[in-house]
């Protein structure tokens, strides 16, 4: 088993999301003991945004702005479907603002669905997501 930046590497589907973490300087955050649980954009998601919107996010420019935006897809401790399900959770993320968890039909987090869950890594969990999640500040 990896941590969440390994894991998220070697499944190949998150390319976007790891080169935007590294752009951001999160590695050795994401690296770190945890536990985390990260709602993970697949690139697919990533690629739903306006053309241009990653290449722009990820100049140093706007390291802060992305950093709001990835760290408003973790939050502290490990939270796994079974513990959502049939619930609605408003935890806040690393950012600070809330998220809107809701297990009633499915998972969906913000407006975004689960499309994978429960990933298991050494410092917490991935759920991987269809939908990057923008924060409202």
């Amino acid at each position: 088993m990896h941590d969440i930046v390994d894991t998220a590497v070697a499944a190949g589907s998150f390319k976007t999301l790891v080169a935007a973490v590294t752009a951001a300087g999160l590695v050795d955050t994401l690296k770190g003991d945890g536990p985390f649980t990260v709602f993970a954009p697949s690139d697919d998601a990533f690629a739903k945004l306006p053309a241009g919107a990653v290449d722009d996010l990820v100049m140093p420019k706007n390291k802060e702005k992305l950093t709001e935006i990835l760290t408003h897809h973790v939050i502290s401790g490990k939270v796994m479907a079974a513990d959502v399900a049939g619930k609605m959770m408003h935890p806040a993320s690393v950012s600070g603002e809330t998220l809107d968890i809701d297990g009633a039909n499915g998972v969906t987090v913000s407006g975004a669905s689960v499309t994978s869950a429960d990933i298991e890594c050494t410092n917490g969990v991935i759920h991987v997501i269809d939908t990057v999640i923008m924060p409202k500040g």
